[in-house]
């Protein structure tokens, strides 16, 4: 039987989940300036399309008026909600707030500090409570600071405007966008309604030190430094600082059989650097 991905926000991991998925999957996506291979939404009619969908995948985010697609088509959801064998929910690690460089899984308490983390805490509410009313298989993916193809550290650092803000037990959680992909396609085959998954890697790191590393595979000087309390940044760029963590995955390998591709910023950024070799 032909399935058929309704993705909200075909972007930079939602492509990369097309790309990883079997061949008798169909994927339409939406984005807000179109394309060749996308509808442009909000702007079109997308109930036949979504119609069609066995499977829906939310990787829009947020905004000041709450969830932009509950906002616009949650009737039309709800009446696609009996064929749908699976709905995914991309949303953040920054639901967990601060930790002081602690451990959180999935059962943490939600206590974000900043606002974007407290709109992805009501965004994931709001569909938790849709799920349950129209009976659709949801699934919450809590993803880290995403990086891959294009979204490395490379380029800053080869034109001499990387900075290596320090921040006392500063540590942050990374994904490489092929694990999601990964980690989404294996929920897909074994759907369990209702599960939260943490996409991280095992190896939650002090933004400094991935510079660096980064600075090193380059043959090229380590960015300088700078405290984080004297640097000039802007105020979304320091928002980023204000929760220290480390996240647990066990749950993606224990239950999903995930094996991370790129298991730490070390393996992942050696990947990088030999793609983006001319």
């Amino acid at each position: 039987m032909k399935k058929t991905l309704f993705v909200f926000g075909f972007g930079y991991s939602a492509r990369a989940l097309a790309r990883e998925l079997p061949d008798d999957f169909t994927v339409i996506g939406t984005s807000r300036n179109g394309g060749p291979d996308v509808i442009e939404w909000p702007g079109s009619d997308i109930k036949d399309a979504l119609s069609r969908a066995t499977h829906l995948l939310i990787s829009a985010g947020p905004d000041a008026d709450g969830d932009p697609v509950l906002r616009r088509v949650r009737d039309d959801i709800v009446v696609i909600a009996p064929q749908l064998e699976w709905v995914g929910y991309l949303s953040t690690t920054g639901v967990y707030g601060d930790h002081q460089g602690g451990w959180v899984d999935e059962d943490t308490a939600l206590t974000p500090s900043t606002k974007r983390g407290q709109l992805r805490v009501q965004a994931e509410a709001a569909w938790q409570a849709l799920a349950e009313d129209a009976g659709f298989p949801l699934h919450i993916f809590r993803l880290a600071g995403i990086y891959g193809p294009g979204r490395g550290p490379f380029s800053k650092v080869r034109k001499g405007t990387a900075r290596r803000i320090i921040k006392k037990d500063q540590v942050f959680s990374r994904i490489h966008v092929e694990d999601i992909a990964q980690v989404l396609a294996a929920s897909i085959a074994q759907p369990n309604p209702g599960r939260i998954y943490n996409v991280c890697d095992d190896n939650a790191a002090p933004p400094e030190d991935v510079l660096a590393h980064a600075a090193e595979l380059l043959g090229l000087p380590i960015p300088p430094s700078e405290d984080f309390e004297t640097a000039e940044m802007t105020p979304m760029a320091r928002s980023f600082y204000a929760e220290s963590k480390r996240v647990k995955n066990d749950r993606i390998k224990g239950e999903l059989g995930v094996k991370l591709h790129f298991p730490d910023y070390k393996s992942g950024l050696t990947a990088l650097m030999k793609q983006e070799t001319p």
